[in-house]
């Protein structure tokens, strides 16, 4: 009888490979966040009723933010930097001379309402605010944020 095997002996061992096991799932779940955040890079932050896409692309000398903004005149778009923080927001109003009441009768259907959106994006680096050119072609906003040279020179801090 004593070559009868208790059904506890693999217990141990299994408890330590399932350990082992949670283990590389949780360090491979650490990875894939981290991944995620270094990709993301806080480039987009939506707020407002709308959204709108954007790219970013680092070209050497500047980044470039490409918008798509269908839709939206000059007027209607705003673009600040504020430190390394780029906000762009655009409303579209409906065309001056239009209100509801006038236009129930000539409208049959009428999805094109009032939008808004709102887009921050944190720069990898800081821009020559003074060099940053934006324009609009077929819908599309480009704008071009020349790199800030780095501040080669040393600064002494006193200690108080």
């Amino acid at each position: 009888m004593a070559d009868r095997s208790s059904p506890f002996d693999g217990i141990e061992e299994l408890l330590e490979k399932l350990n082992r096991q949670l283990e590389t799932a949780a360090r491979s779940w650490e990875q894939s966040i981290e991944d995620q955040s270094q990709r993301r890079l806080d480039l987009s932050m939506n707020v407002g009723s709308g959204s709108t896409s954007l790219d970013i692309a680092d070209e050497d000398e500047e980044f470039v933010v490409t918008v798509d903004v269908p839709g939206y005149e000059t007027d209607d778009l705003d673009i600040r930097l504020s430190g390394e923080l780029l906000t762009i927001e655009g409303e579209r109003k409906r065309a001056e001379g239009h209100d509801d009441e006038e236009d129930r009768g000539v409208y049959i259907r009428r999805e094109r309402e009032v939008q808004s959106f709102s887009r921050k994006v944190t720069l990898p680096a800081a821009v020559d605010a003074d060099g940053i050119d934006a324009t609009i072609n077929n819908g599309i906003l480009t704008i071009r944020l020349p790199k800030r040279e780095p501040d080669s020179e040393s600064h002494r801090i006193d200690i108080d």
